[in-house]
């Protein structure tokens, strides 16, 4: 046997009894020979391979035998085709926010399967997404290829061009260095930096189709973490609407957002007793209105033509039970 031909023989072989090993229990040294077709003494050396390149495979005390411990980094995940089809079914259902918290690196780990998922195993979980139904939530439906996609380029730092349908239905191409995906709730958002307009943008994913190639890879421009969903959020939440509205709740901020979706206004803690609320709305009236109807005690900051909206908005709330006693007729 040539000498390149024994190297692939034992990587393989590695690889199969990383594989092994990943199975939970102990694993005689008898066991895992005959599994792999070869002797006891061979599988002791190829344990010890498998150490030196740093996965902790221990071995049991009493009944000899071998198991792979917890290490300080993650070996490769060997999936047979079963596997790899559940993995992938399962990450696409978390990436729709069946888990909250999670939906991100759900997607991140997604796109990195997908790029080594063989068509059999692709053809097999498109099969399952097709009889599979979900619950309406209300949100216009996110195709997840376009998702994986994004991802992708988010991941990998590459231009993405995409067709672009806002809201009055008018369609543009768009050209931009994704940062990342925020997920609202009911919908999905791209947070990219827009080539054209020289601007952080954000775009509904459910209204744009990627061109592939991708671009150009890119140096990522520096927006802290922190920054990638409060920004998202405030162009959902106000920067999109003609009127933009900032409150004193004097309720604390934990109580205010049991009350007040992400998606529908942006909290800041005040202090221990009130917070800051922005909302927008294309209506004065229907803002003010929505404000009131959460019951909490406010002050409104801005805009000053807001002020005269409430005032009037309470003056006609009074007006309707002033000085009258009830009757049994209009």
């Amino acid at each position: 046997m040539r000498e390149t031909d024994s190297v692939l023989e034992t990587s393989a072989r590695l690889l199969r009894l990383l594989a092994l090993l990943q199975v939970a229990g102990d694993h005689t040294g008898a066991d895992l020979a005959a599994k792999l077709d070869v002797d006891v003494r061979t599988v002791r050396r190829d344990i010890e391979k498998l150490r030196a390149l740093g996965y902790p495979v221990t071995a049991s005390s009493g009944v000899p035998g071998y198991r792979l411990g917890q290490g300080t980094r993650l070996p490769p995940l060997l999936l047979d085709d079963d596997e790899a089809v559940a993995v992938a079914v399962a990450l696409r259902t978390a990436s729709s926010g069946a888990v909250t918290g999670i939906e991100d690196t759900a997607m991140r780990a997604l796109a990195k399967l997908h790029q080594v998922l063989p068509s059999r195993l692709r053809h097999r979980v498109r099969t399952l997404e097709a009889v599979t139904t979900s619950l309406p939530s209300g949100a216009a439906g996110v195709d997840p290829d376009v998702l994986t996609a994004v991802a992708a380029a988010c991941q990998a730092c590459e231009q993405l061009r995409f067709d672009y349908t806002d809201h009055t239905g008018a369609v543009s191409v768009r050209r931009v260095e994704p940062h990342r995906l925020v997920h609202g709730g009911r919908r999905w958002y791209l947070l990219a930096w827009d080539v054209e307009k020289s601007d952080w943008r954000r775009f509904r994913v459910d209204r744009l189709t990627p061109r592939v190639p991708t671009g150009p890879r890119f140096t990522p421009r520096p927006l802290p973490e922190s920054e990638a969903a409060s920004t998202t959020a405030l162009g959902i939440t106000t920067r999109a609407y003609r009127h933009h509205g900032r409150f004193v709740l004097h309720v604390p901020v934990e109580v205010a957002a049991d009350r007040i979706p992400p998606t529908v206004g942006t909290l800041e803690s005040r202090d221990e007793r009130s917070c800051i609320l922005r909302a927008g709305s294309n209506s004065l009236d229907e803002l003010a209105f929505w404000v009131a109807r959460l019951g909490f005690r406010f002050e409104v900051v801005e805009p000053p033509e807001l002020f005269e909206t409430v005032r009037t908005l309470a003056d006609q709330l009074a007006s309707a039970i002033e000085s009258r006693e009830p009757s049994s007729g209009v």
